[in-house]
Order: C-alpha cells, then structure tokens, then sequence
C-alpha cells in the first residue's frame, strides 16, 4: 500500500487544494492531508476548522484522511509510515520555494520523496490568500471554494451584498 501526505495550511482550503487532493487520491493508495498548525500566523480558521472543513470538502475520496500537525513535517510523514510528500504548484516561484523544502525534508529523512502536481489551468491564481482578500471586498468566491467554505468565510468576513 502505498501512503502519501498532502500537507498546507488550507486557511482556507480552495478548489485547488481539492482538486491536488483528489488527484492524489487517485494515484496513491492512502491520502493524509496534513493541516499545518504553524504558531506565527495568525490563520482565518482555528486548527479545529480547517480539519472539519478539509473532511467536508473531500467526504467523496474514501482513502483520505485528514490530521493536523505541528512540528517537522518530515517527523509526520515518517509517523504516518510514509515516504512521500505531494504538493501542487501553480507556478514558477512556487517551485522555487517548495524545491528549497522539499530538499530540506529529504536531508531530515533521505527516504522522503517530493512529488509535485501541477495544478489545472483553471487554478492557477488561485490561493488562500487571494481568496480572503476578495472576500474582504464582498466579492463572489463561490467559484474559488468548495459550497460548505464559502459560506463560513462569508460568516468571518463578513456577508457578500
């Protein structure tokens, strides 16, 4: 059986993030998607959410799993009895950066393999990020994130006129 981890800080997780996920799923015998808890931000949604809405978004992939973690995710992959890391990217910098860990991970771990998925077209500006800021100004994410995300981050930020 062959696991794989999907890690991120899905604050919040995006179509792109599920469409990584599912496509995961659909190479890989187990999927662990790994919510990062990382203590220096400060994300839209607590640990708790991320994870309840990570499940909801992706209750159609039997073989997902998802966890949070905090500390080395090398120390993660390793304790879920794994070896590989995916990642999608949607462009050049974020190769850049993700190479740079991705080689980090393997030096903590020489078993650790990154695998990068590359994200579909219709994703490719597509981040977190650009998500709460769109929502901030009342615009209309419902085409960014799954039904379920959309209107909780309507609730936090406040309602779309």
């Amino acid at each position: 059986m062959i696991t794989a981890v999907c890690p991120g800080s899905f604050d919040p997780v995006t179509l792109g993030h599920v469409d990584i996920i599912t496509r995961a799923a659909s190479i890989f015998d187990k999927v662990y998607v790994a919510v990062l808890v990382n203590p220096k931000k400060s994300p839209l949604f607590d640990e708790q959410e991320r994870v309840e809405l990570l499940k909801r978004s992706t209750a159609h992939l039997d073989n997902v799993e998802i966890e949070s973690f905090n500390g080395l995710l090398a120390d993660f992959v390793e304790m879920k009895k794994s070896r590989i890391i995916v990642k999608g990217l949607r462009a050049v910098s974020d190769f850049e950066y993700e190479f740079q860990m991705a080689l980090a991970n393997r030096k903590l771990s020489p078993n650790i393999e990154t695998v990068f998925l590359t994200t579909s077209a219709d994703n490719m500006f597509l981040s977190s990020s650009v998500v709460k800021q769109i929502a901030g100004f009342g615009g209309d994410i419902s085409g960014f994130v799954p039904p379920e995300v959309c209107e909780r981050i309507y609730e936090r930020l406040g309602p779309k006129d």
